[in-house]
């Protein structure tokens, strides 16, 4: 397991969404996140550190430094 940076002064942390590095705040939910994305938490998949992370467990789950997600939104047509 990779040893987790503490947050800097600015209480943001370092994670990673999609393969690109962002800042985020300390203490942000992951539907927090998704919402800072411009995303619906509903209406999105989420991957955390190559785990499922279930929809309705989204509000629950708190962003750590060092986290790598990948985020995919529900995309209808036809």
């Amino acid at each position: 397991m990779t040893q987790r940076k503490a947050a800097l002064a600015d209480d943001t942390i370092s994670v990673r969404v999609n393969g690109e590095h962002r800042r985020v705040y300390e203490g942000l939910s992951i539907a927090d996140l998704a919402r800072d994305l411009g995303l619906s938490p509903d209406k999105v998949a989420v991957e955390r550190n190559l785990e499922v992370v279930p929809r309705a467990r989204l509000a629950e789950v708190i962003v750590e430094d060092g986290d790598d997600f990948e985020i995919v939104t529900f995309v209808g047509g036809g």
